[in-house]
C-alpha cells in the first residue's frame, strides 16, 4: 500500500515517478475544462498492490480561484501493447511486437472549483459531498478509497476505447463525469448498489439508462427531445428521467448540456474551429445562442478559447 500512496501522491498533472519506466502519456489540459493525465508503467515483477483511488480537496480562503478538486488512481493487472495492429493477437511474441507488458495505470483528473460550479449552484447543500462540490467545506484534505468495480470498469474503458479525435472526447467526457458522480460517493459512505427507483434494481432498467446516456452522447450536434429518447430506450419518460438522475446524479438536460459545452471547449481550443463552426457543429440555431449557452455555464465567451 505504500507504493501506492506514493504513486498517488506523485501523480500530480506536472509530475512523473523517476522510479518507474513510462510507457504511454495522455494528456489534456483545455482552459476551463477537466483536465486530465493517464500514465502507464511497467510493472516490474515485484509489484503487488490492490486498487486505490485518492481524493484531494484543495482550499484556500483567500485565493478562491486556486481552489480544485482532483481524484487520482493507481490500477494493476492491465496490459500494454503499442502495436494496435496486434492488439487481438494470441501469440507472443510476433513480428512487430515484443509481447503485451503487465502495467500499472495511473489517472489524475483536476477539476477547478468553477468548472464544478455548475453542479451545485442551484441546490441546496445538504451533505458534506455537496459542501466539497461547493467549495464551502473550510478545511484542505486527502482521502483514499478502495476501487469498486464500478469506478474499475470506468477506468478500464478509459484505457481500452477504439475512438479517436472527437468521438474519443465526447466519450471521455462522459466517462470522467461518471467517475465523479462515483468517486464522490466517499464523502458521504453511501452505499455503491441499491437504488431507490425498484425498476433500477433489474439490469434491463439499467441497461435502458445506459443506452439513453449512449444516444444522447451520438446526438451532440443534433439535439433529441425527452419524448424522442423515451421512444427510443421502450422507457416511460417519468422512469427515463428519474433513472437517470439517480444512475447519473444529475437530470437529462443538465447532463446533455454539460457534454455539449465540454465538447464546445475542445473544438475551440484543441481543433482550432470557429465560434461559428462549433455553434452549427452542436446544431445551435444562431451564434448568439449558442455564445449565451457556452458563457453561462462556462463563464467565459468561446472566443476567449480560440488560439
Amino acid at each position: 500500500m505504500s507504493q501506492v500512496m506514493d504513486i498517488l501522491k506523485l501523480s500530480q498533472r506536472t509530475g512523473i515517478d523517476p522510479n518507474l519506466d513510462l510507457l504511454y502519456k495522455k494528456e489534456q489540459h483545455i482552459p476551463g475544462s477537466i483536465q486530465y493525465s493517464i500514465r502507464r508503467y511497467f510493472a516490474h515483477p515485484a509489484w503487488v498492490a490492490e486498487d486505490t483511488g485518492m481524493l484531494v480537496y484543495h482550499y484556500n480562503e483567500k485565493k478562491p480561484k486556486e481552489n480544485f478538486l482532483e481524484l487520482r488512481y493507481c490500477t494493476t493487472g492491465n496490459k500494454y501493447c503499442p502495436e494496435k495492429s496486434c492488439s487481438q493477437c494470441a501469440h507472443l511474441p510476433t513480428l512487430n511486437c515484443g509481447g503485451k507488458q503487465q502495467t500499472i495505470d495511473v489517472f489524475t483528473f483536476h477539476f477547478t472549483a468553477t468548472f464544478l460550479h455548475q453542479f451545485v449552484h442551484n441546490i441546496k447543500l445538504s451533505n458534506h459531498k455537496d459542501e466539497v462540490l461547493a467549495f464551502k467545506h473550510p478545511n484542505a484534505f486527502t482521502k483514499l478509497f478502495p476501487v469498486s468495480i464500478k469506478k474499475r470498469n470506468i477506468l478500464d474503458a478509459v484505457l481500452n476505447h477504439s475512438y479517436s479525435g472527437s468521438l474519443e472526447n465526447i466519450f471521455i467526457n462522459s466517462k470522467v463525469h461518471e467517475l465523479l458522480l462515483h468517486s464522490l460517493e466517499c464523502l458521504i459512505e453511501e452505499k455503491e448498489e441499491g437504488f431507490v427507483c425498484k425498476f433500477l434494481a433489474d439490469d434491463s432498467g439499467k441497461e435502458r439508462i445506459y443506452q439513453a446516456r449512449e444516444i444522447l452522447l451520438q446526438h451532440i450536434g443534433d439535439p433529441i427531445t425527452i419524448k424522442e429518447l423515451s421512444r427510443k430506450v421502450a422507457m416511460n419518460e417519468c422512469y427515463l428521467k428519474k433513472g437517470f438522475k439517480e444512475v447519473f446524479g444529475t437530470t437529462i438536460f443538465d447532463f446533455y448540456q454539460q457534454q455539449r459545452m465540454e465538447h464546445a471547449k475542445y473544438l475551440l481550443y484543441e481543433k482550432s474551429l470557429s465560434v461559428t463552426d462549433v455553434s452549427a457543429l452542436l446544431g445551435y440555431s444562431s451564434i448568439s445562442h449558442f455564445s449565451a449557452a457556452f458563457k453561462k455555464h462556462t463563464g467565459l465567451k468561446p472566443c476567449e478559447l480560440l488560439k
